[in-house]
């Protein structure tokens, strides 16, 4: 999850700005960016939200920043 580290540059937090934001501890963001540590599927798809990119760029599956059309809740 290398790109994890050049998203939260582009937006110049610090790794403790991200943390705090996502409720995690700085040394647990830290292990992520250093793959040292697996996201969870939920904090993953926090993530990816938070920088307005998809799951698949953060993983290195696209290289494509842009995210997948999102679903539109129907109600019923």
């Amino acid at each position: 999850m290398n790109r994890l580290k050049d998203l939260r540059e582009d937006k110049d937090l610090l790794q403790k700005d991200i943390s705090k934001i996502l409720n995690i501890a700085q040394r647990t963001y830290s292990g992520y960016e250093t793959e040292t540590r697996e996201m969870s599927y939920e904090l993953l798809k926090k993530v990816a939200l938070f920088y307005n990119t998809s799951i698949d760029y953060i993983l290195g599956l696209t290289n494509e920043k842009k995210p997948y059309p999102r679903k539109v809740k129907k109600d019923i």
